[in-house]
């Protein structure tokens, strides 16, 4: 199964940029209800490996809610998309669609998705880990149903690499070949946060608050280059193939590719939180971008539909649906019961991303909408560094443009 994160946030962002029509901020918030008198038509997006299971989940809702009627479809060019798809005509797009925490600030202030009601903000807050909460707030509201959380762990082949080897990327890198990406910025910007600087402030929605362009960012740009004669590291577009060839013995990648490691690696595959690594002469534990995947209800939905879109949202998020989702994808959940149940606690791949889901391990994928430059922009800088193309002379330079570019209100 492909990211929604790893591969399409940045092009989609970049491409909503482009397309977006602003129409302002709603007033309006949606609702939900546990009533089941509430009645309505409601069309629902989601990716199109999950239409089977989401249709069955909408069974179950209307065992409940008999008077919704809900018709479940593809979203037209997947969740990671949904900004874009959403922007196109937010009249005919669906009433409930799946979509990436770190585009809600844009929809929100574009107008085109409503804030959660106070008792399903309530609910939320409740209900789900806190770092799933934090991620789809924005402004000071929740715009998104949180249902799953993704951030990138270390894979590996225990039969090559021990869990000890793994624990450092000196370690790691000495005994085995890390197959990976430098043209990928979801992959490795964190390194920048891991130096010590922040993108977007403490709390990811200040627009003047990325320092980057500081000694712990030319210490992050300096690691890059220092990966290129790591004889440990391999750069590659597609590590899953290096990993089957045994060409590479680990790699950096999230939940979605997990069911594909487990066949290539078979009684081999083992999984880790990232390692610690040594940025500025410092070690410091390696971070990750954390993506929180949720339901947002369309503020253009018909005042008649609203109050179903929203208890719809709020129904396929719910605990018993989040493991659901877990059984036939892997994601992982963010409610805190599931995060608990049996099956879930016992699954190393789940462990590996709660943990790297914590303080200091990951950084929440910010919502500003300013993003757009900054994943143009973020990719060529650190594959720039890794290649030499760009020389440690020009980092400051560099890295004083990068800053500014994505720091410009729009």
């Amino acid at each position: 199964m492909k990211s929604l994160s790893k591969v399409l946030l940045g092009s989609a962002t970049l491409l909503a940029a482009i397309t977006l029509a602003a129409c302002g901020k709603s007033n309006n918030e949606s609702t939900s209800s546990d009533s089941d008198t509430v009645s309505g038509t409601v069309k629902l997006w989601v990716d199109t490996t999950k239409v089977p299971y989401y249709k069955t989940i909408v069974k179950d809702f209307n065992k409940q809610y008999p008077d919704v009627k809900v018709t479940v479809t593809q979203s037209p060019n997947g969740s990671a998309n949904a900004k874009t798809d959403v922007g196109k005509d937010p009249s005919k797009a669906a009433d409930v669609f799946e979509v990436p925490n770190d585009q809600l600030g844009s929809m929100a202030d574009q107008g085109y998705i409503n804030p959660l009601s106070p008792a399903a903000t309530k609910a939320v807050k409740k209900n789900s880990v806190a770092v799933a909460s934090e991620a789809v707030t924005w402004d000071g509201k929740m715009y998104g149903y949180p249902t799953s959380q993704q951030a990138q762990t270390l894979y590996y082949n225990k039969s090559k690499l021990s869990a000890d080897d793994v624990k450092t990327w000196a370690g790691l890198t000495a005994k085995g070949v890390l197959a990976t990406d430098f043209t990928n910025a979801y992959n490795f910007y964190p390194v920048f946060l891991s130096a010590g600087t922040y993108l977007y402030g403490k709390n990811g929605e200040t627009l003047k608050g990325t320092d980057a362009n500081s000694a712990a960012g030319v210490a992050a740009m300096t690691w890059f280059a220092q990966q290129k004669a790591n004889k440990g590291v391999m750069q590659t577009s597609n590590a899953l193939n290096q990993l089957k060839s045994g060409n590479a013995a680990a790699t950096l990648d999230g939940p979605w590719d997990s069911e594909n490691i487990k066949k290539i690696l078979g009684d081999d595959f083992a999984v880790a939180p990232y390692p610690t690594i040594n940025v500025g002469g410092k070690e410091v534990q390696m971070q990750a971008f954390l993506g929180v995947g949720c339901f947002a209800v369309n503020s253009n939905t018909a005042t008649k539909n609203q109050k179903a879109a929203a208890t719809l949202a709020q129904y396929v998020t719910n605990k018993k649906s989040q493991l659901v989702v877990y059984k036939n994808s892997g994601a992982i959940p963010v409610d805190k019961a599931a995060q608990a149940s049996s099956t879930v606690a016992s699954d190393p791949v789940a462990k590996a991303v709660i943990t790297m889901s914590q303080d200091g391990y990951s950084t929440i994928m910010p919502k500003m909408t300013q993003m757009a430059t900054f994943w143009n922009l973020s990719a060529p800088l650190i594959n720039g560094a890794y290649t030499g193309s760009i020389p440690a002379a020009q980092y400051q330079a560099k890295l004083d443009t990068f800053v500014s570019a994505i720091s410009k209100a729009n």
